[in-house]
């Protein structure tokens, strides 16, 4: 999906993996749901932060496969990359832990540059046990449905694509991100 660059944003996208790992069978107070929503807050804040292009959003693609969780966050500006190992900030400083909280929370985490555009992608993994169960509903929630309580603070943006939307649980042809259809 894709986000406006602004801290609210940051926190719908935030909210959005916690909602799918919920509905993927993995409740909110899980150390799964907790651990991944907490990466993504790390990752979307840095987007927000350190990747924001006036006039540009960021995208967000959620997998699972074999037991993996992969969160990625995708900007474009491709002149600020992360460090593989993130300087150790002062002690007295009130910023610079996000990567060291994403590199001790995730099973494995890297850059890659962003595929056909300038940007980069910042992602990481994250193994889940197995177990998580479905919830009693065969289908994840409608995103016109899932959103109906935001409606009153979102932006309309279309999400960028069906192969994105169905990495985050959605189906063609639902409504896409802010109510709107295509």
């Amino acid at each position: 999906m894709r986000f406006t660059s602004t801290p609210r944003g940051a926190r719908l996208a935030r909210r959005l993996v916690s909602h799918r790992l919920n509905d993927w069978g993995h409740p909110y107070t899980t150390p799964v749901n907790e651990t991944l929503t907490l990466i993504t807050a790390e990752l979307t804040a840095n987007a927000v932060r350190h990747g924001h292009v006036p006039g540009r959003d960021f995208h967000l693609q959620l997998t699972l496969a074999e037991d993996t969780f992969r969160v990625e966050v995708t900007d474009t500006r491709a002149e600020k990359q992360p460090s593989p190992t993130p300087p150790t900030p002062d002690a007295l400083s009130e910023s610079g832990r996000g990567l060291h909280l994403v590199a001790a929370l995730a099973d494995d985490w890297g850059v890659t540059p962003r595929p056909a555009a300038p940007g980069k992608t910042v992602w990481a993994k994250l193994r889940a046990p197995a177990g998580g169960h479905p919830h009693t509903h065969p289908a994840a929630p409608r995103l016109a449905d899932s959103t109906s309580a935001y409606r009153p603070n979102i932006e309309s943006s279309p999400a960028t694509s069906s192969r994105l939307r169905g990495g985050l649980g959605l189906r063609p042809g639902d409504a896409s991100y802010g109510g709107r259809r295509r």
